[in-house]
């Protein structure tokens, strides 16, 4: 990497800026969670912090903490909002250079070992996702957090 690309804003940095558009579920002064434009399944959200760390390992443990906990928060307004037996939690981080967990509701282990199949998803699905999953949030008293 070079010094240019690493002083470069991450692709979530940008998004978390405005500058790109998406379709946040959640937006707190630390920790924000939005739609993954290739879901694994429908309300595949990906849980950032506002600070741009490349690893999970690299951040400070009471950051990690609060990403974690809004991860959790996140997979029970999943459960609810599509009737998922689960909500399965994955940190990767090979695509983008700043840390992120992944949430989406899970089926079956199937829809874990799968994972490669992710196709994009149309805007309507995305928009049909997002506001499920916002009322969820909302039901479950995080109103205050949903944009």
């Amino acid at each position: 990497m070079t010094e240019a690309e690493a002083a470069a804003p991450s692709l979530f940095s940008l998004i978390i800026a405005g500058r790109i558009p998406a379709r946040f579920v959640w937006q707190d002064p630390d920790v924000v969670a939005f739609l993954d434009i290739r879901p694994f399944s429908p309300g595949h959200t990906l849980v950032v912090p506002r600070l741009e760390i490349d690893q999970w390992l690299d951040a400070p443990a009471d950051l990690l903490g609060k990403v974690t906990a809004v991860a959790q928060t996140i997979g029970l307004a999943q459960r609810e909002a599509f009737q998922a037996p689960r909500a399965a939690l994955m940190v990767a981080g090979f695509d983008v250079p700043h840390l992120h967990i992944h949430v989406f509701p899970a089926e079956t282990m199937e829809t874990i070992l799968s994972l490669s199949s992710a196709r994009p998803a149309s805007d309507a699905d995305l928009d049909s996702a997002a506001d499920r999953l916002r009322e969820a949030l909302r039901s479950l008293g995080h109103g205050r957090y949903v944009p």
